[in-house]
């Protein structure tokens, strides 16, 4: 193929901004900003089960405690009921007898209940204070999240403003280069990690950053200047300047 020097040139200022532009491609995919928020939505999630699970033990906590008060309450009126029935008239020695066992054993399993029910509102305390805990863990996280959201949405309106800048430079580069010069330079980047043209430097390409030698050597200082060269190790178009060191 050939190309008047100076367009292959171009083919460098292109390679430049299709660089800039593979690089804002990586920025886009690898914000810090993304790695954030993808960490608050694993904490949220975290805390919200957590959350879920104090909500609900504090919950099983209620009920209990309800039986338990319901239970303290049955058993004192039973005492009570006894109690009345022993100071009433008519009552045997016998029967006062079989009450009065009966309010010391009411009297011993109210001690019980109650004993129960304050470990049990113990436990509700501290099950409420995870509650509170985890809901203002939430809470951060959120926020945490939402400042992490906002600095993603501007670093991509940053990205989005210099992408289209370079996709403008882009093709009006592309533009003033022959058609076939753009297809090859367009094929090889494609198979190439991006890289389509390079500039050979003291003898070196710096697509693939090996130095020339032997006959590749000889074929690219033989050349004509307007001849299109290939790299033999990367197959890139090889663009020759000043700096060759030819």
């Amino acid at each position: 193929m050939i190309a008047d020097p100076f367009v292959q040139l171009r083919l460098l200022d292109l390679q430049a901004v299709d660089t800039a532009l593979a690089q804002l491609r990586h920025r886009r995919q690898t914000l810090p900003e993304l790695a954030a928020i993808a960490d608050c939505e694993r904490r949220a999630d975290e805390a919200r089960a957590q959350l879920v699970e104090a909500e609900t033990s504090v919950s099983d906590l209620d009920a209990e405690q309800r039986r338990l008060e319901a239970d303290v309450d049955t058993v004192r009126k039973r005492a009570d009921k006894d109690q009345a029935t022993m100071t009433a008239g008519g009552t045997s020695a016998k029967q006062v007898s079989s009450l009065q066992h009966e309010v010391e054993s009411l009297a011993r399993r109210q001690s019980v209940l109650e004993d129960e029910l304050i470990e049990l509102m113990e436990q509700r305390e501290t099950a409420e204070a995870a509650v509170t805990r985890l809901s203002a863990e939430a809470a951060a996280v959120a926020e945490q999240q939402r400042a992490a959201e906002t600095a993603r949405d501007a670093a991509l309106a940053d990205i989005d403003a210099a992408q289209a800048r370079r996709d403008v430079e882009r093709a009006e580069l592309a533009g003033r280069l022959p058609a076939d010069l753009l297809a090859l330079y367009d094929k090889v980047r494609g198979s190439n990690a991006g890289v389509g043209a390079a500039m050979l430097r003291h003898r070196r390409c710096e697509g693939c950053r090996l130095e020339l030698a032997g006959s590749e050597l000889s074929r690219v200082r033989t050349a004509k200047p307007d001849e299109v060269l290939r790299c033999d190790n990367c197959r890139c178009i090889l663009v020759r300047t000043d700096e060759s060191g030819l």
